[in-house]
């Protein structure tokens, strides 16, 4: 009696192996439920407001009491009432940050300021050497002194906001160059000596797509 066929098997599909997550520091990253409640909430507004969480938000959570008043210092700087609108210094930021090879603010602050200036070839100017970017004489003096801050602050004297005051500058513009640009070398510091990465979705953003 012959045997009957037998429909073969077709072969199981594998599973594709899920990506190991990327480091986002070199410390710990804490999962969010075990945030303070204010830090949870900050999170879930960020998530809401430009659909995700900034990796700078999550690695400083490690400390989160730190992070928070650094968090509300930082937007004071960089939100705050100014004389330097908001592209301004985030321009500071992005200078500062190529001067100190820090990634994280290169990349992360790149995008904001495309995102603030429809202009996708600053930031890249700016980080690479803001002597070459397209700004005002005015915004080229603000840029030399957060450079002159960043490189050799023991160096300063009165000539410098002389020259900030002829550009344009109010004494109160001038503090507030300096203190955006002493922000950014200490966050600078922070994320070189902590290993924190970017988002992906800031190497993108503000760009044209393909």
């Amino acid at each position: 009696m012959a045997r009957p066929r037998t429909t073969p098997k077709p072969p199981a599909k594998k599973t594709p192996a899920k990506k190991p997550a990327k480091k986002i520091s070199f410390l710990p990253v804490p999962p969010p439920r075990r945030l303070p409640q204010e830090l949870q909430e900050l999170m879930a507004r960020a998530e809401e407001r430009v659909g995700h969480v900034p990796n700078v938000v999550r690695a400083y959570a490690f400390r989160p009491e730190r992070f928070l008043k650094w968090w509300k210092h930082y937007q004071t700087v960089m939100r705050g009432d100014s004389g330097l609108s908001e592209a301004q210094r985030e321009m500071i930021s992005v200078t500062v940050s190529g001067i100190n090879r820090c990634e994280y603010c290169v990349v992360s602050h790149g995008a904001a300021l495309r995102l603030h200036t429809g202009d996708e070839v600053l930031a890249d100017q700016l980080a690479i050497n803001y002597r070459r970017a397209s700004v005002t004489p005015k915004e080229r003096a603000m840029l030399d002194y957060a450079v002159k801050i960043t490189e050799a602050s023991h160096t300063i004297d009165e000539s410098d906001l002389a020259a900030l005051r002829k550009a344009g500058w109010t004494d109160e513009d001038i503090a507030d160059i300096a203190e955006t640009a002493a922000t950014f070398n200490f966050s600078n510091r922070m994320a070189n000596a902590l290993g924190w990465v970017p988002n992906e979705l800031y190497h993108s953003l503000g760009r044209a797509p393909k």
